[in-house]
């Protein structure tokens, strides 16, 4: 490693590793620091990424960051704690690492709901994106847990993979919501869910408050999505609840840029929805426009050392 990189990535992910990629093949110098905790960690496999359909999420990741390395950029494990104006990246280790360029790719945390049995299922029988993990609970008995504002926007997604949808919600829609559910044959069953049922390492059902239990295969459920941006506070950059209001972000330019000179973001960060395929291509484009950046501020510095 060294002292100073023209740009470090905060992230490993997809959209770190695509953007880290650029700009190693641009010949910059490029340091990815990635703490080793993935949003996708629970899951077996990536889905909907063309021509890697299926890829372990770990895999991606290795393959990834061998072909950052090959084109000579460093790639190191470890949580960044704090960041100065300058910039200055501190890591938990105590490392000190400068860069002229920030490209953060932390991707963000699911908040999930006190629901018993949930965070031990997720990412297997309990999932939250029809295009992730849809194909897979397919024709499967799916419960819908409205937790948020987005239940019914899910329970319309996945009728699309199953004939049997139930959405489980305390405020039972009302008006055209309700005629649009009843036309596409989802039930709705009112109350507040307490816990999965849980038999032979599955899904068997969902418990609500009242000690009903309705028989399930599989659950969905929309998160809170909280971006993990906190070590940038002392640059001014902090997340902002998100106008769908289903989460935080880091607001930006279509490029990835912000509102602080020579901070880029990408990924999940920003754009809380992204898949894979996006976030890689959105790190891609944010590691183009930093390499033009730096070839601008190197031409201003080249014409004033000449005159």
């Amino acid at each position: 490693m060294r002292d100073t990189y023209d740009a470090v990535v905060i992230g490993g992910g997809p959209a770190g590793l695509n953007g880290a990629l650029m700009l190693a093949r641009s010949r910059r110098s490029v340091l990815v620091v990635d703490a080793g905790e993935p949003r996708n960690a629970p899951a077996d496999a990536v889905h909907g990424l063309f021509a890697l359909d299926g890829t372990p999420p770990a895999e991606l990741r290795a393959r990834g960051r061998a072909e950052v390395e090959r084109y000579g950029g460093h790639v190191t494990t470890g949580s960044v704690v704090g960041v100065t104006p300058g910039f200055t990246v501190t890591l938990a280790d105590g490392r000190r690492i400068g860069a002229r360029r920030l490209l953060v790719t932390t991707g963000l945390t699911d908040v999930l709901p006190d629901i018993g049995g949930l965070r031990e299922r997720w990412g297997r029988d309990a999932v939250h994106c029809p295009y992730c993990h849809g194909w897979e609970v397919r024709d499967r008995a799916i419960g819908v847990l409205a937790t948020s504002p987005m239940g019914i926007h899910q329970a319309m997604m996945f009728r699309q993979l199953s004939d049997d949808v139930v959405l489980f919600t305390a405020d039972p829609p009302t008006g055209e919501q309700a005629v649009e559910l009843r036309a596409r044959g989802i039930r709705v069953v009112p109350g507040e869910v307490a816990a999965l049922e849980i038999a032979d390492d599955r899904i068997t059902g969902v418990r609500l408050k009242d000690g009903t239990v309705v028989p399930r295969d599989a659950v969905a459920v929309a998160t809170y999505l909280r971006a993990r941006v906190d070590f940038l506070e002392p640059l001014g950059l902090k997340a902002v609840p998100h106008p769908g209001g289903f989460g935080e972000h880091i607001p930006a330019a279509p490029d990835g840029q912000t509102d602080v000179p020579g901070v880029w973001v990408a990924g999940n960060v920003t754009d809380l929805t992204a898949q894979v395929g996006a976030s890689a291509a959105a790190g891609a484009l944010a590691g183009a426009r930093i390499n033009g950046d730096l070839i601008a501020e190197e031409t201003r510095q080249a014409v004033a050392a000449a005159s």
